[in-house]
């Protein structure tokens, strides 16, 4: 952990210079190990080249019974018993058990000893008096030892100084690299509200980052202006309850009239009641803002509006519900309860004498409509009718006793899930509020 920690405190520069320098380290390395192994494969075949005629020449001395020279030029010539004891008349051949088998069975061997090493090359012949020879070709393997400790001792530095130019490399390249980046944080860091970053002509990586900043930065100024104006409309609104509750109470209190008490205290539940409203419906505003929209589901539309119906008072306009055929839209239940209470509650509010709800099938999409027999919204208010504390002059007002909050959790709710919301004419006269949710497809 400690170690994890240390990396994620370095530097991206410096992260990815640690990793090429790993990298090419490790490819020296492996290319050592080849190397080493090619050039020892190398020296050991020409060595045995090299044995293999002397050998051939000694052999045959032996199954004939005739002396062998003890040496050819630079190759020594040596006749062991099967126990590794010398016959030849020379002396004892520094060898170990397990070597004189490897050698009996054939295998060319290299015996080192105190820094010397010898290759030998072995056959095994009878005799003529019928005894196994183990007739052995050896050459002196110091002075390849000692090319290939020259080879790695320049290897070494050499791999070093490698690996010091890919870091140095790496680091510069990622500087470079990293420029444009650095260029686009501190523009952005010193960028005020509404401006964007500029976007470079390369269609590359960078232009996407940049246009990815200037989303982030169009989502960060929206965010602020709508926070503003909705801190401002909430205060407005709250002000007015809490300003006639209290007006209402310093008068009764600074003029008790017992006959009066009633009237008053009746207006103060009035207003209580409407503020109360108001913070009910900021409450599941912020909490819609913030809150992680919930898996979708099936919701059966028709038979929810027809429930969400008959849960409405039995005073006020009639409400009539038409529907043709069973319709599942992508959503939640408890959204779709949200959006059919809003939009009763507001065309029983403002109609006179019915409101229609229909459920119609639109091919990929279903339309969820509300008419009302009321005055109607004038076609200039009906863009803005589903934002937040906004309300229409005349009979869509403060006094009809709505916040200006219902139908924009509607449009609020349903944008979430891809849905559209318009606000256009009834047939009856009054205001058609439509919903569009996607229809599930199973």
């Amino acid at each position: 952990m400690r170690v994890l920690r240390w990396w994620r405190g370095r530097s991206l520069r410096g992260r990815i210079t640690m990793v090429a320098a790993a990298a090419a380290l490790g490819g020296f390395l492996v290319l050592a190990q080849v190397m080493s192994t090619v050039l020892t494969k190398g020296l050991t075949d020409q060595m045995d080249n090299q044995l293999r005629n002397v050998l051939l020449s000694a052999s045959s001395s032996v199954a004939e019974g005739k002396p062998t020279a003890t040496q050819a030029g630079a190759v020594l010539i040596r006749v062991l018993n099967t126990a590794g004891e010398p016959v030849d008349g020379s002396s004892q051949v520094d060898l170990y058990p397990s070597e004189v088998r490897t050698l009996l069975a054939g295998e060319p061997l290299t015996v080192y000893r105190n820094y010397n090493s010898t290759r030998w090359k072995p056959t095994v012949v009878s005799a003529p008096d019928g005894s196994q020879r183990l007739v052995l070709a050896g050459l002196d393997a110091g002075d390849n030892l000692r090319l290939f400790e020259n080879i790695v001792g320049w290897f070494v530095p050499v791999a070093l100084l490698g690996t010091a130019a890919v870091a140095f490399t790496a680091w510069v390249t990622v500087r470079w690299s990293l420029r444009p980046v650095e260029r686009l944080r501190s523009a952005a860091q010193a960028l005020p509200a509404g401006e964007r970053l500029p976007l470079p002509e390369a269609r590359d990586e960078l232009h996407s980052l940049a246009e990815a900043l200037n989303s982030l930065l169009a989502r960060r100024d929206e965010s602020a202006e709508r926070m503003r104006q909705f801190s401002g409309a909430a205060a407005h609104e709250l002000r007015s309850p809490v300003a006639s509750i209290r007006a209402q109470a310093e008068v009764a209190v600074a003029y008790p009239d017992p006959d009066a008490a009633q009237e008053v205290l009746e207006e103060i539940a009035i207003e209580a009641e409407r503020l109360s409203e108001v913070v009910d419906h900021l409450l599941k505003l912020a909490r819609s803002d913030t809150a992680a929209l919930p898996p979708v589901d099936a919701v059966e539309l028709t038979g929810l509006v027809r429930d969400v119906v008959r849960r409405q008072p039995d005073d006020g306009p009639l409400v009539r519900v038409e529907t043709f055929v069973p319709v599942w839209v992508r959503a939640t239940g408890q959204e779709v309860e949200l959006v059919l209470d809003n939009l009763l509650r507001n065309a029983r509010r403002y109609a006179r004498t019915q409101v229609r709800v229909m459920v119609l099938p639109a091919g990929p999409q279903t339309r969820l409509v509300v008419d009302d027999d009321g005055e109607g919204i004038p076609p200039e208010h009906r863009e803005r009718v589903f934002d937040r504390f906004y309300r229409v002059h005349g009979a869509r007002d403060r006094d009809s006793g709505g916040a200006g909050l219902g139908l924009a959790m509607v449009a609020d709710v349903v944008h979430r899930r891809d849905g559209t919301v318009r606000a256009g004419a009834s047939p009856e006269g009054g205001a058609r509020l439509e919903i569009r949710w996607h229809t599930h497809k199973f």
